[in-house]
């Protein structure tokens, strides 16, 4: 009874918190081989959270370049995050989201506050809502108050925070953490205002993020220090740990990060120590427990009209292929008009009629005047 009593408490406590699924917004926003730490980054984040049970239909993944197709790679289709190549993040299952010149300030806005156009397939849409829990993590090049974009183009404190309480008033999360790994990292939360947001950066305002593990195979640092330390604490992990947020926080101390990590946690409800690594980095089965009876009649007076329904259909004429796919309904666009071309001989004959009305009219004695 006491252990029954236990795990009632703990499935209240569950669905009063308004937690049912779990969502991941992962962005590299560097271009370029000398950044390949930083697309290993978040391939690795992104293998940490698939691992532990994030689908890739919850996880919008933003890589602005394609280390494993670039020319310089010795290893062609893999990404390593470990010396020695070791482990290849890279993997065969990947789903990239937006790459290349799609990553940019205004489709990562875009997709944080569901501006996005009509036409947008199902997996560049962040479809989450007022009982999502949402991961945020960014890493590229940054400074006080700001992260570039592919060296062309910067997001800012200001803008981040804005997108974060547009979500809130739209009822797009429940509860949000934000993970960045960038020098000064901490300066992009320092103007967050929205409820419910928990923020961690790999550096203090004046500080630098560092590189750790140079492969001379590969020319280049494999991936940042605090990201590293990052995900060999959530390799610890399982689905049914207990481990919760402040653990986290104590993962890469200043004696192994060379900067100091830093945290925020005054806008967030929950006590951080209440807080599980699954909560964020897991995935979550929506289960209603109910000690009511439940009556199956109408359930199976709807199969019953589902099934009449459904031989109505069969008897009805099949419909052409060209009319079961409207496409100009699809791409929510009208037909484009063709342009309108002269038919084939068309201007030869309009030259012909020019000519034999001019010698008519004045004969062949002014032709010295045209030539």
């Amino acid at each position: 009874p006491l252990l029954c009593r236990n795990f009632l408490d703990q499935a209240e406590q569950f669905f009063r918190s308004g937690h049912t699924n779990n969502w991941a917004v992962l962005v590299c926003t560097s271009r370029f081989w000398f950044n390949y730490r930083h697309v290993a980054n978040t391939l690795s984040v992104y293998r940490s959270v698939k691992r532990l049970g994030i689908p890739d239909s919850h996880i919008v993944l933003m890589l602005a370049d394609d280390m494993a197709c670039n020319p310089r790679n010795p290893k062609p289709a893999t990404v390593f995050s470990h010396k020695n190549m070791e482990l290849n993040v890279y993997g065969d299952d990947v789903e990239v989201d937006y790459r290349s010149y799609e990553v940019t300030v205004e489709n990562f806005l875009r997709v944080l506050t569901g501006r996005i156009p009509p036409s947008t397939p199902r997996s560049k849409r962040l479809l989450s809502d007022d009982r999502s829990n949402i991961l945020i993590y960014m890493t590229g090049h940054g400074g006080n108050g700001f992260l570039k974009f592919q060296d062309s183009e910067e997001i800012t404190n200001i803008e981040l925070a804005d997108a974060f309480e547009q979500m809130w008033q739209k009822r797009r999360y429940n509860e949000l953490l934000f993970i960045i790994d960038t020098c000064q990292g901490a300066s992009m939360y320092e103007r967050f205002y929205s409820p419910n947001i928990m923020a961690l950066a790999s550096s203090q305002v004046g500080e630098d993020s560092l590189s750790h593990q140079p492969d001379p195979a590969i020319g280049v640092h494999l991936m940042d220090r605090y990201t590293f330390y990052v995900l060999e604490f959530l390799e610890e992990i399982n689905p049914a740990s207990q481990t919760n947020m402040n653990d986290l926080f104590q993962v890469c101390p200043k004696s192994l990060c060379v900067s100091t990590p830093g945290h925020r946690t005054d806008l967030f409800q929950r006590d951080p120590k209440n807080v599980l690594i699954t909560d964020f980095f897991g995935s979550v089965r929506k289960v209603e427990i109910t000690t009511e009876t439940i009556s199956l009649q109408q359930y199976s007076e709807m199969e019953s009209s589902y099934k009449e329904d459904q031989m109505d259909e069969e008897l009805m004429e099949p419909l052409k292929y060209a009319e079961q796919l409207p496409v100009a309904q699809i791409i929510h666009q009208k037909p484009k008009l063709k342009d309108w071309h002269p038919p084939g001989g068309f201007i030869l004959g309009l030259w012909a009629l020019i000519i034999m009305v001019f010698f008519k009219t004045y004969g062949i004695k002014h032709m010295k005047f045209i030539f």
